[in-house]
């Protein structure tokens, strides 16, 4: 091992460590403390795919810290990081499209969406994911038929393409209510939570994503694929790790911290009243509850 690789896979360890802790933190107050509404459940399941995922990159990092790491023990790998990453992505486009159908049609998302919905789609998208990824890896290392192994990667190819169309068209139909117009909606911070989470995954996650199912394609020299892939396993490991941080910085943004917990401030990021409402910083919890409680429980 090199000093980069070193460097590299040292960086991805402490980035991965501190997404980690993050993650745990999202899961531990919104699985156990805190009561779920719609969009905690889909916050919930991303924070699942994103603790899953650098899971898995700190494993890398350890396996080639102690020894180098083996043909088998790679497309293990390999095929858990598709699945959390794809299902990463899905969820991250879920939460954006119920958001956005929460502004355009209010009315019938308070009062006719199907009960259970986010549980429901959560689990179809798991279940999705995990189909996916292992057709890609029993199509590519042990059927080893060149065709199939094509329409494989289409497919898997155009179910990432749809979400990012959904993810970019809804995002921007947010922001669009939120500046524009004369019906501009009232900025909450779930809004500017979304919004940002989005923006990070963007910069961050997605030339992770293309470079895995699209780029792997054409790169041949060994030397520039090792390089390409330390740099966006990084941006991946940020992409990752980001969505605590932003939690915690939309939700103490422009309050006091002190006698403060975490629980008060995740809520806080998620919460979907206008910043007026919330009585000079001080929000109750039946405050915070009001804004999923026209919406079934997941």
């Amino acid at each position: 091992m090199n000093d980069i690789s070193f460097i590299s896979l040292l960086f991805i360890f402490i980035i991965s460590l501190f997404g980690l802790a993050g993650n745990a933190s999202v899961l531990w107050f919104l699985g156990f403390r805190i009561h779920r509404n719609a969009f905690y459940t889909y916050i919930l399941n991303l924070a699942a795919a994103d603790f899953l995922l650098l899971c898995l990159y700190i494993t890398i990092c350890l396996i080639e810290f102690i020894l180098h790491i083996n043909i088998f023990t790679k497309d293990i790998i390999r095929t858990g990081v598709f699945i959390f990453y794809i299902a990463g992505l899905s969820m991250l486009s879920a939460i954006s499209t119920e958001r956005c159908l929460s502004v355009l049609w209010p009315i019938w998302y308070h009062c006719h969406r199907p009960r259970h919905t986010s549980a429901i789609m959560c689990a179809l998208l798991w279940v999705l994911s995990m189909f996916l990824s292992i057709l890609y890896w029993a199509y590519f290392y042990h059927l080893n038929t060149t065709e199939d192994y094509k329409k494989v990667d289409l497919t898997i190819i155009a179910w990432l393409v749809f979400l990012f169309v959904v993810l970019s068209v809804s995002s921007l139909t947010l922001l669009g209510r939120m500046l524009c117009g004369s019906q501009r909606k009232p900025l909450t911070r779930l809004y500017v939570t979304i919004l940002l989470t989005v923006l990070v995954f963007f910069f961050c996650g997605l030339p992770f994503g293309v470079y895995l199912f699209l780029l792997v394609w054409i790169l041949n020299l060994s030397q520039v694929h090792f390089y390409i892939d330390m740099v966006l396993i990084l941006l991946s490991c940020v992409n990752s790790s980001a969505n605590p941080i932003i939690y915690f910085f939309v939700g103490s943004f422009r309050q006091r911290l002190r006698g403060q917990n975490l629980k008060l401030v995740l809520e806080r990021a998620l919460q979907d009243t206008p910043e007026e409402d919330e009585g000079g910083g001080s929000l109750s919890q039946g405050t915070l509850e009001m804004s999923g409680s026209r919406v079934e429980q997941g």
